[in-house]
């Protein structure tokens, strides 16, 4: 008796294909809902779609809601690593915007990209494929994007495929909502963590520096920019981080009502609504960080103005004592023109430490305002020549020297010949300031208060030398460690 195989009933066959279909929904949902990542999940989608009707590719498009547009997300079967730019399609558009907009499944058995409804993109070649089954996502009834796979060959998808796509595109609607809520969720930490660290590095710093660094460095972090930076209101950029982008975003810092700068980003993608208000929040920190560094800075200005004030008062009092306790018979009016000149010294000193807001002083810009000043009222026809060399001092330092060249200055002026030559320069690690006139010296001021006031500024202040010469001409020049 010879075996032969019986076919079966075609309830038979029905129902090995509703399992099978069945078997496959259930592995395909299993795989998508094993993980939280967006892009995870929509490149699973692809793969296990593809695999459970055995097509030859499969597109995931997602729908974005803001600017009306279906956006591909994940691809299986085509070369997603050349695609320079996602492509995108309004629903309506193309045969898988057809199935979107009418939230039914779209099938075309061949030829589907001689369809007039066909879209192309030049980066993604769909017209190689024959057939394309278009299926929307929809959760809830909301759109929430579409997909399709596609064969080489031609193929007549069956009711019950159309169906079983059907039913993993409604399944995947749950995950990909679930996955939006956790990319959502995880964005949120992320903002959160990031202005965390800038009201750490606000409330911490006490330096105004330190402060916008922290922002315009957390900022490229946060949103993934190309570049970032702070414009203050007076146009200086604070901290620029980075390169321009294609897009660009300026948020104001506004504090009390007042605009007082800007928080600039750039980036190669664009910004979304979140991403501004993130932006937002950032450069609202930022002006309260502006604003206490500056209210910082005001406190350490006004204590280190004190405190040169005071030191200067005390200067001052101690030339005036000097002055009183000269042993020599000193011309009143002399003596007080004298006070005044050391006191305007003292008084260009300051001026400059609390303009430039440091602590080095340029000593060439300070002789030449000195000897600007002193000759107004003490020149009378002379002859001055200068040659000034930039030199940096302390600003600590700077009131000596600025007490010596005045001493020596108003000495020549008042005791030299008729032609005067300032000098200064640095000289093997030294600064050497010198005045030189074509008289015959100092004379009867070799032993004034004067002299005795550079002598010991030269000795205790500057730790330098003071040397007078007398060959044909007068020249002090006075030589101390830079």
């Amino acid at each position: 008796m010879l075996n032969r195989r019986i076919p079966l009933p075609a309830y038979n066959r029905g129902v090995d294909a509703s399992a099978r279909h069945l078997r496959l929904l259930t592995e395909t949902i299993a795989a998508v809902n094993s993980s939280l990542d967006l892009e995870e999940v929509l490149g699973l989608v692809a793969s296990k779609v593809a695999d459970a009707l055995g097509a030859d590719a499969c597109f995931v498009y997602l729908y974005d809601e803001r600017a009306d547009e279906l956006v591909l997300r994940a691809t299986y079967g085509t070369r997603v690593d050349e695609m320079t730019r996602r492509p995108r399609m309004r629903p309506g558009e193309g045969i898988t915007g057809v199935a979107a907009a009418e939230r039914a499944p779209v099938m075309l058995p061949e030829k589907a990209h001689l369809d007039p409804r066909f879209k192309s993109f030049p980066n993604l070649p769909e017209d190689e494929y024959e057939s394309i089954l278009a299926v929307p996502i929809l959760a809830r009834e909301k759109l929430a994007g579409a997909l399709n796979v596609r064969t080489l060959r031609q193929r007549e998808f069956t009711e019950a495929e159309i169906e079983l796509l059907t039913a993993i595109a409604g399944q995947v609607a749950q995950t990909i909502e679930h996955a939006k809520l956790y990319a959502d969720a995880q964005r949120r930490v992320t903002e959160l963590e990031a202005l965390a660290r800038i009201s750490e590095a606000v409330s911490e710093s006490l330096y105004l520096e330190e402060s916008l660094e922290a922002i315009v460095k957390t900022t490229m972090d946060a949103l993934d920019a190309t570049g970032a930076a702070l414009v203050l209101e007076d146009g200086n950029i604070a901290w620029p981080e980075g390169r321009p982008g294609a897009y660009a975003v300026r948020m104001p810092l506004r504090w009390k009502r007042r605009q007082i700068g800007e928080l600039v980003c750039d980036r190669d993608t664009p910004f979304t609504d979140d991403e501004r208000a993130l932006l937002a929040s950032i450069a609202h920190h930022a002006a309260v960080a502006l604003e206490h560094g500056r209210a910082v800075m005001r406190g350490v200005l006004a204590q280190e103005i004190h405190h040169r004030v005071k030191n200067n008062l005390q200067t001052v009092a101690s030339l005036l004592r000097l002055q009183a306790r000269s042993p020599h018979e000193v011309d009143p009016r002399k003596a007080l023109d004298d006070s005044v000149n050391r006191i305007l010294a003292i008084a260009a000193v300051h001026e400059v430490l609390t303009e430039r807001r440091d602590d080095d002083v340029e000593l060439d810009e300070l002789v030449e305002g000195l000897r600007s000043m002193l000759l107004q009222s003490l020149a009378a026809g002379k002859q001055v020549e200068a040659e000034l060399e930039p030199v940096s001092l302390a600003g600590n330092r700077a009131t000596a020297l600025a007490l010596v060249f005045s001493e020596l200055f108003q000495n020549a002026l008042e005791h030299g010949g008729q032609s005067v030559r300032v000098e200064l320069a640095q000289r093997d690690g030294d600064v050497v300031l010198a005045v030189a006139d074509d008289g015959d010296g100092i004379g009867g001021a070799a032993n004034g208060t004067g002299l005795s006031i550079v002598r010991a500024l030269v000795r205790d202040e500057l730790r330098g030398t003071l040397s007078l010469e007398r060959d044909g001409a007068f020249r002090a020049e006075v030589v101390f460690p830079a």
